[in-house]
């Protein structure tokens, strides 16, 4: 089975500090792609998420949390074409968190934050694991994501919905 890996809190700053296509070549017998945003990969050999997860967090010289998640859970979420509400624009940014596991906590969506004067994060849907919204590329907007995690009540990573589309296209190139 294929797999899609996503990071949390990698490369920020001078903090945990991570070379992705190193780390491919050394799992080369995994497959892994490096899909070029920092901490994102597809695993295309069949190879278990314990197995997998462990060889990862046996070659990072830092602690994270690393997201597991099959292609059949991405490839779904990509059919369902989340955004189809929410088109693109140069000042908002479509994104994905992922999550270990599905939030234990509901919202009723959308999510706003701040609700006033001017929202700058919106939480469109919940989907599983997923918690897909946009944000105003505004420096602010980046503290909303940090409150966000809190909210959901559990360590989360932020992709880019073009980031997630990579994946989607690596994944769907396997499958045939």
């Amino acid at each position: 089975m294929a797999w899609a890996v996503f990071l949390r809190a990698v490369n920020v700053g001078r903090a945990n500090r991570c070379r992705p296509a190193l780390l491919a070549q050394e799992l080369a017998d995994f497959g892994l792609l490096n899909i070029g945003a920092v901490g994102t990969w597809v695993v295309r050999e069949d190879v278990s998420e314990p197995v997998l997860r462990r060889a990862i967090a046996e070659r990072l010289p830092f602690k994270c949390e690393i997201m597991v998640c099959s292609s059949r859970e991405i490839l779904q979420l990509a059919e369902r074409n989340p955004f189809t509400a929410q088109s693109a624009s140069a000042n908002m940014t479509r994104f994905v968190n992922v999550l270990h596991q599905p939030p234990r906590i509901s919202f009723s969506l959308p999510l706003l934050m701040p609700t006033k004067p001017k929202w700058l994060l919106k939480v469109i849907a919940i989907e599983g694991r997923f918690v897909l919204g946009v944000y105003r590329r505004e420096m602010k907007a980046i503290a909303c994501l940090g409150k966000l995690e809190k909210q959901l009540g559990a360590p989360s990573t932020t992709r880019n919905w073009n980031t997630i589309e990579k994946v989607v296209n690596v994944l769907r190139d396997i499958s045939g």
